[in-house]
């Protein structure tokens, strides 16, 4: 069951990262300050539940499914963790934003792909 979960966490993953390229590619159409956010916003997210899933596939162990509930709420706590101070190094460090395309990719990455989780995984 691990191998199973490990290769759809990465199929989701992969699918984030196609999802982060084509709404970059789709904010570039209305310049290249939105192409950049939403690549930025694309690749928070993307990052994020990289780090989730590395942080509950990359350590279960079969043996100690008690832990598993355990590893669930702490790759939840550094998701949010990185993604809080990702974007707080974006606000800070960018002076002029284009807060819609940060945000609206961000949201549509971290959506999209899980709700096709199942035509992604197979």
């Amino acid at each position: 069951m691990q191998n199973l979960d490990a290769h759809r966490a990465k199929r989701i993953l992969i699918a984030q990262v196609v999802a982060t390229l084509i709404v970059a590619l789709l904010g570039l159409l209305a310049g290249p300050q939105h192409g950049l956010f939403a690549l930025i916003g694309g690749a928070i997210a993307t990052a994020a539940n990289a780090l989730f899933a590395y942080w509950v596939f990359g350590r279960y162990k079969a043996a100690e499914p008690g832990r598993l509930v355990g590893q669930f709420y702490g790759g939840e706590m550094l998701k949010l963790g990185l993604t809080a101070l990702a974007f707080a190094a974006v606000i800070i460090g960018f002076e002029s934003l284009s807060p819609l395309a940060l945000f609206g990719a961000f949201f549509v990455v971290q959506v999209l792909p899980p709700m096709l989780a199942n035509r992604i995984a197979g």
